[in-house]
This record gives C-alpha cells, structure tokens and sequence, in this order.
C-alpha cells in the first residue's frame, strides 16, 4: 500500500486511504483487478462474489502482494436474503461503506443462443444479477451511507448498454473460455442500459444527502477472444485497438475518490473513442 509521502499535494484527492470499498463481482476478469488497485490506492475491501473459497483467497493474495486490508464475504446477489444477511456482515465487519462498486453481472447456461431461441429462464437469471442484484446490494448499503452524509455508488455498465451491438464483429469470432462462438444478447444490452437509468434515478435521489452515483462504461476489453474478434472490434475503435483491463482502473479511482466530489449522475465511458464516431 502507498503513501503520499514525496507526493504532490494535488494526488490526495486520488487517495483512498480511510476509505471502505465494497466490490460486487470482486474475483471476476474485472473484479479481481479492480479489489487489489483499490487496496493499492488505499482502500479497504471487501471481496463480494458467489464463491466464499475463491474470496477468501484473493483477499488473502491482495493482503500478501500489498500489505493492505481485504476481506472476501460472499453473496448470491440473485436472492434476496443472501443480499440482506452479506449487507449486515459487510457493516458488522468494516462499520460503514464508503463505496459500493456494483460490478458484478453473470451469464446463462445459452446465453449465446439467437434472441428467436433465448429460454425465458436465462433472460430472468441475467436480470436477477445484472438489475435486480444491483438494487438490492444499494438498498441494503445506500441507506448508511446516507446517513453518514457521504459516499459513492459505482454502476459498472457496457458500451453495449448505449449503443448497439455491430453484429458484423462476432462472424468468425470466437472465445474458447466462453465455450466458442460469441455475440451479444438481448438481455446483456437492456440489463446494462438499465444501469446507466439507475444511476440517473439515484443521483437525484440522493445527491442532496451527499451520496454521488455514477457509471463506469468500459468499452471492448482484450481477454482471451480470439483475433478476427479483436481485429473487426479493432477497427470500429478510433484508437485501432481494444482496451487492457488496467486501463478501467483509472475511471474508477477516480469516481471512488473525493477528485470527483462534484461528479454526479454522469456515465463515464472508457471506450477508445467509439462512441466518438
């Protein structure tokens, strides 16, 4: 973990330290990375996600690599209770939350199946996680932090939450931890537009009491797919290629820290520029 010292003054805004911060979908491709930037920036953080071995793990793995604190509590985001019992163990373990970065979202059994054949079940099992998961980790830790008089909610959404998918891309592409042949549901697309509609709904709902919500939007990130995917992905990019994960990280510190005291309401997307076109 780092310190300010020898630092200039202006970097203290982007520091972390004293700060609790809760990562929904924490040992996920994003998750993991962004759990252990936060502790590098000096957070606090818990580690939520299905696997109660798997957080454990990268707690303990983050507290070795950087001295900092990490806790791993895990939750079923799509059940109810799950979400209300982790909420009291995140506040009887840390005693407040600072952040909330909801990041988590998941995939079903056919979620590549074409929209003509995608099973009511899978459309139902992604908007419990990606939407109704959402609401129910910021009803169960907004409130204390509205009583606190500060914090800040993250959404994690997609750029295909704002624009439409270009179906062109996924012909020939393929990504074999993904089980092959990708594209980009339905489902995928209305559960992260509806992301960004809740950031909007919450930060005029508690602005006023000094809890900022806001949209990290990352755009096409390289994670194994292979190259006709990056390729056609590639050229619809204005900087010509896809992102890195860490390249997220800096949006994030940025929203989670007193640098964006003022920063409301807004959708910050990380997108090379695609949406600039």
């Amino acid at each position: 973990m780092r310190d300010l010292k020898g630092l200039p003054k202006v970097y203290e805004r982007f520091f972390l330290a004293g700060k609790t911060v809760v990562v929904t979908g924490g040992t996920g491709i994003l998750g993991r990375l962004y759990c252990k930037r936060l502790v590098e920036a000096g957070a606090q953080v818990v580690i939520a996600d299905l696997d109660e071995d798997k957080c454990a793990r990268l707690a303990e793995e983050i507290i070795e690599e950087t001295g900092g604190w990490a806790i791993g509590i895990p939750v079923d985001l799509s059940i109810e209770d799950s979400v209300i019992g982790w909420s009291k163990k995140v506040l009887d373990k840390c005693d407040y939350v600072d952040v909330l970065v909801n990041n988590a979202a998941t995939k079903s059994p056919n979620f590549f199946a074409p929209l003509e054949d995608f099973p009511l079940s899978d459309w139902n099992h992604v908007v419990d996680v990606n939407i109704t998961g959402m609401f129910l980790a910021i009803r169960e830790l907004g409130p204390s932090m509205v009583r606190r008089g500060r914090g800040s909610i993250i959404n994690v959404s997609s750029i295909y939450g704002i624009v439409g998918p270009d179906q062109r891309i996924y012909e020939g592409s393929w990504y074999e931890e993904m089980g092959g042949q990708i594209n980009t549901p339905l489902v995928y697309s209305v559960t992260k537009g509806a992301v960004v509609a809740m950031t909007r709904y919450l930060a005029t709902l508690w602005g006023s009491k000094g809890v900022r919500t806001n949209t990290l939007t990352p755009g096409g990130i390289f994670s194994g797919q292979n190259s006709v995917f990056c390729e056609k992905y590639s050229l619809k990019v204005p900087m010509g290629r896809m992102a890195q994960a860490d390249e997220m990280v800096g949006a994030l510190i940025f929203l989670a820290s007193d640098a964006s005291s003022y920063v409301n309401g807004q959708n910050i997307i990380v997108d090379g520029g695609w949406t600039a076109w």
